[in-house]
């Protein structure tokens, strides 16, 4: 009961919808870092990365994913995060990383609202760039992966509960 289930993955693949709604399946508290990012910033994640620049935001994000010492919480992470090890080696200290992963294409056909979502796209990157660069990191991080493209939301909660039980 104690134990973290800490959900990563790109944007849109449903760290946060998914994640309230397995935290209540897994009799666990839910915590969303991106709220806490904003919460210490007072800005939404957005204004953030056009006001001080991506280097800054992945800044703020380690600092906050360092300050978390919570037990028997499904943890919703950004999708940014494994950009840094040291918030990726704290992570793993504090629980088991499920990787929630979608295709590409998956992941752009539910990005309706990306200039305003928070996703940190380097200068002259696409979102193709972007996804290349992440997914090895994903995968060097998970202890579980799940494959969400055909799954709706209810199957990707059913599927972070059954791998939390065997984890």
């Amino acid at each position: 009961m104690n134990s973290n289930i800490i959900l990563i993955g790109m944007p849109a693949s449903g760290k946060s919808t998914c994640g309230v709604l397995a935290a209540k399946a897994l009799l666990k508290n839910f915590f969303d870092t991106d709220l806490l990012i904003q919460n210490l910033e007072h800005k939404r994640l957005q204004e953030i990365i056009d006001e001080k620049g991506n280097s800054y935001f992945e800044a703020a994000e380690e600092k906050a994913i360092l300050s978390l010492d919570i037990q028997g919480t499904v943890i919703a992470t950004g999708g940014s995060v494994v950009y840094s090890e040291k918030a990726m080696r704290h992570l793993k200290k504090l629980g088991k990383i499920i990787y929630l992963h979608l295709d590409y294409e998956t992941m752009v056909k539910r990005l309706s609202d990306i200039t305003t979502r928070g996703v940190v796209l380097k200068s002259g990157s696409t979102l193709l760039d972007m996804y290349k660069e992440r997914l090895p990191l994903y995968e060097k991080y998970a202890d579980v992966t799940v494959k969400c493209d055909c799954l709706s939301v209810e199957d990707t909660i059913s599927e972070i509960v059954l791998s939390a039980n065997k984890i």
